[in-house]
């Protein structure tokens, strides 16, 4: 058997990290990508989970409740969502 190079968690946490810089936004990439890099090295599992939740979420729509523009509805409210827009300073 040989030895993988990369482990899974190394491996989310890289297409994470793509994810979040390549919304399709430039305002989500900065805001979400940002808090991505700054964290990925810490994230745990669940983290990653919630974090992938997120991620699924329109872009339009993240930009709105990061900034403050919008309240997050409850929803979709999360404490990783809150960690994100705190972190943004809205």
């Amino acid at each position: 058997m040989t030895d993988h190079p990369h482990t899974s968690d190394e491996i989310r946490r890289r297409r994470l990290l793509f994810r979040a810089t390549h919304r399709g936004t430039h305002e989500t990439d900065l805001l979400i990508g940002g808090f991505v890099a700054a964290r990925l090295g810490s994230l745990s599992a669940a983290d990653m989970d919630a974090l992938e939740e997120i991620m699924e979420l329109p872009d339009t729509f993240l930009a709105d409740w990061l900034t403050g523009r919008m309240p997050i509805p409850p929803d979709v409210d999360s404490p990783m969502l809150r960690a994100i827009k705190d972190a943004a300073g809205a």
